[in-house]
Formats: structure tokens, sequence, C-alpha cells
């Protein structure tokens, strides 16, 4: 607890463990070190918590429930209701830095993790870490946590024609609301979750036209049916087999979800957990189904390329919208950080994630890297106490 005279005095360790990025991950891994008497300092390099969340639209909201997403240590508030958004996640972060006194450095951004030269782990277990950071900063660490999120650096296809394109285009991220789309014909790139809503808050914003290229149909969940949110549903099967989840998720959503092929968004030939197991996650329907089914958003083919201020779609068409917003994505941006240490996959993903530390660069750690089914923040938060777990007993190791 904040103030408690009994906690033990963090700040005589010689060599903290970093934790770099200041967002709900960062912060959870920071707040369950700190309760396990391990002295963490977070590095951020925005100059406060919670920045990416900050950059989202307007209109955001977790969909995960509130009780389901709080990290160690801290309940949301119930004045935030059952599906928190993005302010309340931003209040949120903030105070739970504040409630847990983290050792926040902000304004810091950390380019670099480099193994510690020979003897500089001695007395405190295998290892070390050199952090490079801006202003020629070099840090000493006994372990390291990234945390640099997700969503961390936008994704834009290199679509040909893209550069000389006359219309406007922009990535979801520089999206913040509907007003500057009002009377106008749009075109959505991307049907995840992202993609979705941005289509549905333009129509509700007044937008003349909205349509959303589709390259892959994909599955659509109900946020909740009858009260059951669908976090639950995800929690319950993600550690069953891939097959009979795909089963399962079929039956469900022919009884929960209409068929919209008739609309231009036909139900996915792939199964539902075999897509998750590839990276993408069902989209939770917050308005979408009754936008196709009311054409107020019209599914059409993928962008192949743009010429001039035509956008040309996959089936030969061509449209001239006012402005194109590709919700394609994000990258995570680790390899200038940690590529040369060979700890990412082919897709420049973490080849392991929360307590797991690479065989060839133990003590350091991954957290917030995957988008699983079961809800986000709650996988963060778990992890943050396994990672918590690790890094204590590798210290006391060391201490022996």
């Amino acid at each position: 607890m904040p103030g408690d005279p009994t906690a033990p005095d963090m700040t005589t360790q010689p060599r903290p463990v970093y934790v770099i990025g200041a967002g709900p991950g960062g912060l959870a891994v920071a707040a369950a070190l700190r309760a396990r008497g391990v002295r963490a300092v977070v590095v951020e390099k925005s100059d406060g918590v919670g920045a990416s969340w900050r950059r989202h639209y307007d209109r955001l909201r977790l969909h995960t429930t509130r009780r389901l997403s709080a990290l160690p240590g801290l309940a949301m508030p119930r004045r935030f209701g059952r599906w928190v958004s993005r302010d309340d996640v931003v209040r949120y972060l903030e105070k739970y830095a504040e409630f847990h006194e983290l050792e926040l450095v902000t304004g810091v951004e950390v380019t670099r993790i480099e193994p510690a030269p020979e003897g500089q782990g001695e007395g405190e277990g295998e290892g070390g870490w050199i952090l490079h950071a801006s202003g020629g900063r070099e840090l000493s660490a006994a372990a390291v946590v990234v945390a640099t999120g997700f969503n961390h650096t936008p994704a834009l296809p290199d679509w040909p024609g893209r550069d000389t394109y006359e219309g406007r285009l922009l990535h979801a991220r520089e999206y913040r609301n509907p007003q500057p789309y009002a009377g106008q014909d749009v075109l959505v790139v991307g049907v995840g979750n992202t993609g979705a809503e941005i289509a549905v808050d333009l129509v509700e914003g007044g937008a003349a036209r909205v349509r959303l290229s589709v390259r892959t149909a994909p599955h659509i969940m109900r946020r909740s049916t009858a009260g059951w949110p669908a976090q639950r549903s995800g929690i319950l099967v993600r550690r069953l087999p891939a097959r009979l989840v795909d089963r399962l998720g079929a039956l469900v959503a022919k009884a929960s979800v209409p068929d919209l092929s008739a609309y231009g968004l036909p139900r996915p030939t792939t199964g539902l957990y075999s897509r998750v197991k590839q990276g993408s996650i069902p989209v939770q329907d917050v308005g979408l189904i009754d936008a196709v089914r009311s054409g107020t958003v019209e599914p059409v083919a993928a962008v192949e390329a743009f010429e001039g201020a035509e956008v040309v779609l996959a089936d030969g068409s061509r449209i001239t919208p006012d402005a194109v917003i590709a919700a394609t994505g994000y990258r995570r941006a680790l390899e200038g950080l940690v590529g040369h240490l060979g700890v990412l996959d082919e897709r420049g993903r973490p080849r392991t994630h929360g307590a797991r530390s690479p065989e060839q660069a133990r003590g350091l750690y991954f957290t917030g890297f995957s988008n699983p089914i079961s809800g986000m923040f709650r996988e963060m938060a778990m992890d943050a106490e396994k990672i918590a777990k690790a890094v204590a007993r590798r210290s006391r190791a060391g201490a022996a």
C-alpha cells in the first residue's frame, strides 16, 4: 500500500528493473514488482502514462468488462460503467501510477537494449542489461520488461499510387471523431474492430456516404448476449482445441448474428479460433450489423491501388471518396530495440511473453504483444504477476 512504513527501501537497490512503456502492461508489471520488494523504474518516451490511449478516437470503449479489465492492486471504479470509455481508461492509468507510487521517468526514449559487459551482473544474478536512451543516457538494469505496446507504429500498406493520391488518406490513428467528415463520402479500409467502429461513428456523425473495404470477411460477435459478455466466453474456451472452438463459434454465430452475405459481408470460411491463433480477433458488434443491414455502411472489395483521385478496388470498380481512412493495423516496431538479440519472430513479434524469458536473453521479458480472445487488459494483469514472481525469484537466487 502507498505510504506503508513496513515496505522495503527499494532505493538502495543499485540496479533496478527497467520497464519500458507506461501503458497498462508496463504499469501493471511495475506495481507487481514493487509489491514484491523489487525496485522498478518505468521509462516512457512521452510526457505521461497511457500515451497510446490518449491518441485513440473519441468514442472508443473497452470491449472487455470493467471487472475483468482491472490491473493488479486497484479496481476500476463502478462509476466507469460496464464498458469503460477511453477517457476513463486514461484516468484509471493515471490513478494507478499514483496509487502504487510508481517510479516513472517521462520524456526519455529507450532506443536499444544490450547485454551488460562481463562482470557487471555479479551479485545480482546472471547477466544484466544496458539500455541506450535519448540524450546519450546509458541505464544499467538487473532485468528489463519491454511493454511498448501492441499498437505502436501505424502500418499503412504500400498500395500502388498511394503517394500521389489526390484525395485525403490517413491512418486510423489520426482519426478522432466524425465532425470533419460530415457530408462527405468516406472509405474506411479494414474491417477489424477499429475499422468497424469508425465506420459506424462516421454514419452517426453525419457522413454522406460510408463504404467499408473488406479483404477478408471477419467473424462478428455480439459484445454481450443476455447480459453474458463475449469476453467470458473467450476466457472459458481459450484452452480448448481450436477445432472445437471453431465449431462452437459457428453455432453461436448462426444463432446470434444475421447472415450479411446479401449485403456484401459473407460469413467467413475459416474458423473463429483458428483466426485468433493467426492474430485476428473477432469484431465485436457496436452497431455494424444494423448499419450494414440498413445500407448506411456499404461493404466493398479490397483496395488494390490509387490512381489520381480514384481508388481502385479488387473487383475492378473505381470510386472517388473525399477521404480514405486506413484501419490497417500497427507494427510492434521492436527491431531497433531488440531485433539484434534474436528474440523476435518473422513477423517482428516477441517469441516469448510473460514470465518466459528467451534462452539467449535471460532477464528480458515482454508483455502486451498479443491480442487474446480473453481480453488484453486481463492477460497483461496476469502476466504482470508472473513476471514479478520470476524476477523476484531470479533476484533472490543472484543474491544468495
